[in-house]
This record gives C-alpha cells, structure tokens and sequence, in this order.
C-alpha cells in the first residue's frame, strides 16, 4: 500500500507560514524575473487567476481584488520541504520524495490504520512546519496519487466528492460500487502521468473518465497510444508497474540557467553569469558524487524584444579528462564565452549545461608507452579533490558564496548584487536559512 503526501498549494503556503495575515488572501508567486504566476492560492484561483499566466495580465486584481503577488523564495521552499519531508518520514518504513512538495510513503507490512495514520501524519506536519497537506493511500503509485487529487478537491470544492473524503482519502476502504461511482466522476486526464494531449485524445475516442478508462482494452490502448499508457491502466486496476525508489539514480545531466534582470551588453557579464551558473552546477554533480565529460555554455538575446538585433549561442567543450573541479570548468566556460561574445547585442539568458555524467570513482586511464609494468598503473587520486571539498564544507557552514571562484564576479566587481541578477522586488525573507532574515519577536 502506498501513500502519496502532498502540500497544498506549497509555494504559497510556505509564504503564509511566516505572513498569516496572507491567510484567505488571493497570493500568486511569480517566476523568474517576476514574470509569471508559478503557484496560486485556491482564493486566487477562484478570482480567474491561471497557471503560469503572465503578472502583466493579472496585475490589475492587486487593486480590484485584493490580490497579493511574491517573488519566489525557492531558498526557503526548499529548507521547508526538507522539514515537511522529515516528519513524513517517522510515519513509514520507505519514504521516496518526489518533488519539492510531494513524497511516496510505502506502507507495507504497516496494520494501523491507514485513515488515521493519513490524520496524525497531516497534523503533526501541521503543527511542526505550519503546512497543509493531503494524503491519498492506493495500492499502486497511480493510485495514490489519484486518491490524493481527490483529497484535495473534495477539501476544496465541498460537494465534488464525499464528505469523508477530504484532506485523507483511501482507496482500499471502498466497495467496489463506491469506487466506481467515483471514477465515474473523475476526469481522466486527473490521472497521473496522462497529459493534454493524450486527454483529448482519449476524449475524442469516448474514454472521458478514469471508469471509461478502467473499462477500456490494455492492448487497444497500447497499439493506438504508448505501452505508458497501457502501464497507467494497469496501475489504475491495482497492478504495480512502479516500485518505490528511496534512492534516486544519479541525474544524467546538470542544467542551470536563468533569465537576466537587466540585458547585459558586456562579456564580462556574460562570463560571470556563466560561471556563476557553472559553480552551482558542479557543486549539485558533487553532491552526487559524480564527474562531467563535457560542458555546454548558451547565451542568447530575447526573441520577445523584437526591436533588438538576435544572436544565440550555444557551444559544448569536451573535457580532457572528466571532473568536478569548478575551476577546471569555469576555464572551459571562459574559452566558450570569450570566442563566442559578439559586442552590440543584448543577451537576455545564459546557462551552463553539464554532461556525459559517469561515477566519480570510475577514473579515465591513460596509456603509459613507457612503463615496464604490465598492469595498469592505478590512477593518480585528484590534488584539487580536496580542495573542492573543503570549499563546499565552507559554503554549506558558513553560508552560500562564503568562498567563490573568482570570475563569478568578475562584472559587479563583488557588489552585493550582480549585474545579471534575477528580478525579484517582492521577495519575501529567508526566515530559515539566513541568520540576519530570521524573523524577530518583540515582548
């Protein structure tokens, strides 16, 4: 059996932790430059406000509704998702976590109670970490997390779904008839891992619901859709066709990228921007005990600024030997940018891209012509190893960018904000990872 656990509306719901009088407001968090809504509270929702809408759109309910805009806080997300994840974790033997606000708990072999498990487990997150969550139980994957879109809708539209479904719904406590009443009620394209297009196809072909779906031939599905599909089915009539993974494989590729706030005009933004972007991403392939082959550098103008000449970049520089070296990489970055930078042009994105990922232990050998020996000679262990260790130590005791390279700030000249910089006026305090955000309270 498992469980699917989920935070409702996360973003926002971090952001009303800390700002309660956020609570039964319209909020959206915008992207990246505080372009676009990422994330909306059921009130905004309820005022038309869409996903991924532009703010330039809807920023006119700031003052006929009362609606609320933030810039994204990921540092903060992140640290809270980490504490919601922990306490999920003391209720189940496997935990795997799925995205920043969503985790498989695997309860086999657990007889408590599921509903009431579901209850303490959603209370105590409540009352540790301030966040809401839902939590549907299914004897697959795909049934759980079915059972937990439920959940969530039968809390938030009353009337959607039975009562007793809300906020903690099981599968496996419901007859067959009350099952099918409420696939019946479902639209199939709720179902996890069926997306838009493959909706309206299926919608086109009669099957609108998840029991048109359950009622529909596996091996049809799979000749005029994908063996996916006939897999998602499969999961739906509670076969499992996707185990627990409570250890992830490694990424097979690191990508980091983002756009300016302002257009840079001068390669030495270009170059601390991609070295900057260079950094984070050879700390994450460290973090995962890896090395790179190669490395990819891109930079482009806006295609949206229409009255701006255009030029794009996108180059990728094999690596003499793999490694996790920052330095070694940021040189590789600085060759690609340098050679590549065009003057007169308004660059509008940049990203570094690591790839050709293998396992930090599994060393290049080299050809020794020379050697008398006839075994290999076993490889020499990398000098700057540890040196890229203590500087991750540094920066994980001390804070990020306690110790950097020095081209990630070859254009601000070590201002506080670099000239790249992601806009985000509405930025709310890093009240948990920052000791001179945290907030302060008077008696």
């Amino acid at each position: 059996m498992y469980a699917l656990v989920d935070g409702n509306n996360f973003y926002v719901s971090c952001e009303r932790v800390f700002a309660p009088h956020l609570v039964g407001r319209p909020v959206v968090v915008l992207s990246s430059n505080d372009g676009a809504c990422i994330a909306r509270s059921n009130e905004a929702k309820d005022i038309g406000v869409k996903m991924a809408q532009p703010w330039f759109q809807v920023r006119h309910l700031e003052k006929t509704a009362g609606l609320v805009a933030v810039s994204a806080n990921h540092e903060l997300y992140g640290d809270m998702s980490a504490r919601m994840m922990a306490v999920e974790a003391r209720y189940a033997p496997r935990q795997e976590v799925y995205s920043v606000d969503e985790s498989f708990l695997d309860f086999d072999g657990v007889r408590d109670d599921l509903v009431d498990t579901g209850r303490a487990m959603r209370a105590a997150i409540l009352r540790e970490t301030g966040l809401p969550t839902s939590v549907g139980f299914g004897a697959t994957k795909t049934l759980a997390k079915l059972a937990n879109n439920i959940a969530k809708t039968a809390d938030r539209k009353p009337g959607s779904y039975p009562a007793h479904l809300a906020q903690v719904c099981d599968f496996s406590r419901l007859s067959p008839d009350e099952l099918d009443a409420l696939f019946g009620a479902t639209d199939v394209g709720l179902v996890w891992g069926i997306g838009r297009r493959t909706t309206e196809k299926l919608q086109a072909g009669g099957i609108a619901t998840v029991r048109d779906l359950l009622r529909a031939d596996a091996a049809t599905l799979r000749r005029q859709f994908s063996v996916v599909l006939e897999k998602t089915l499969r999961e739906l009539r509670g076969t499992s066709c996707m185990a627990l993974d409570d250890a992830p494989a490694p990424r097979q590729q690191i990508l980091v990228s983002r756009s300016f706030g302002t257009p840079i005009t001068h390669v030495d933004g270009i170059l601390e921007a991609a070295s900057e972007f260079a950094s984070r991403a050879a700390e994450r392939l460290r973090q995962q005990g890896s090395v790179a082959g190669a490395i990819g550098v891109f930079f482009t103008t806006s295609a949206f600024r229409t009255a701006d000449r255009q030029h794009n970049v996108n180059v990728t520089i094999p690596l003499v030997r793999p490694t996790a070296d920052t330095a070694e990489l940021l040189r590789a970055v600085e060759v690609a940018v340098r050679t590549q930078f065009r003057a007169g042009f308004r660059y509008a994105k940049a990203g570094a891209v690591l790839s050709e990922l293998q396992a930090a232990g599994h060393a290049q050998g080299e050809l020794d012509l020379f050697s008398t020996s006839e075994e290999p000679a076993p490889p020499a262990p990398d000098p700057r190893a540890r040196l890229m260790q203590a500087m991750d130590a540094l920066n994980n005791r001390f804070g990020r960018d306690s110790v950097r390279i020095g081209s990630t700030t070859m254009a601000s000249r070590n201002a506080e904000v670099a000239v790249w910089a992601t806009k985000q006026e509405r930025r709310s305090p890093r009240y948990t990872t920052r000791w001179e955000e945290m907030p302060v309270v008077r008696a």
